[in-house]
């Protein structure tokens, strides 16, 4: 799941940013109203984390525009204003959840991962394909019955893997889905996570490389 936080007071955005990031998820972050809409024609978000309070182009404005460009991404505003009318301005904008300031980081995540279920089919439980099983609540990764370690990347990058069910999955979508903004498309990180990876996975092979197309797990 790809995430935006736009969010003005810097030391909250990026704190929101890297809680997220802590549950694998792909997040960029935008410090105001026309860099969050800036990125928002560049990438495909699956949810958008909006303060409502933005200085500049306001956050119902920036809300205003996502709904009108009909995209698939999911909106939570917050706000310090946490009274009834508020919230049903909010959602009359076209905004799918409404969060108060301050709120607990537990219940952002949770509605987070709700709205992102709503962009993409509901993964199951497990996913498990080929002797391998991952318990993505659990951020929990088993090989044949064995516990196997992995870093954030490597987590997101198998979990892609396996929801494309034997696809070939490509480096640009693996980019797309697992990093953020600020990593270079021309760069060798795919292919470095992917052999660690692999490594960790251990033998036999289960990830093929399908030359100049990408990678799927038979």
């Amino acid at each position: 799941m790809r995430v935006l936080v736009v969010e003005d007071e810097r030391m909250l955005a990026d704190s929101i940013a890297e809680g997220l990031r802590g549950e694998a998820l792909a997040v960029d972050v935008a410090y105001d109203g026309e860099a969050a809409l800036e990125r928002l024609r560049i990438h495909d978000y699956d949810v958008l984390v909006l303060d409502r309070d933005l200085p500049g182009l306001h956050g119902d404005d920036v809300c205003r525009a996502v709904v009108a460009e009909g995209g698939l991404v999911r909106i939570i505003m917050l706000t310090a204003a946490g009274d009834v009318r508020c919230r049903v301005a909010g959602l009359a904008l076209g905004a799918d959840d409404y969060l108060p300031k301050p709120f607990a980081f537990e219940e952002l995540t949770a509605r987070v991962h709700a709205l992102g279920r709503r962009v993409r089919p509901a993964d199951p439980p497990l996913l498990v394909r080929a002797g391998i099983s991952l318990d993505r609540a659990h951020r929990q990764v088993f090989r044949d019955g064995r516990y196997v370690p992995l870093a954030r990347k490597e987590f997101g990058v198998l979990a892609e893997l396996l929801r494309a069910d034997g696809a070939v999955v490509s480096s640009e979508t693996l980019l797309e889905k697992v990093w953020d903004e600020h990593t270079d498309p021309f760069t060798n990180t795919v292919r470095t996570t992917m052999m660690k990876l692999r490594r960790k996975l251990g033998d036999p092979p289960v990830i093929d490389t399908v030359t100049g197309v990408g990678y799927r797990i038979s």
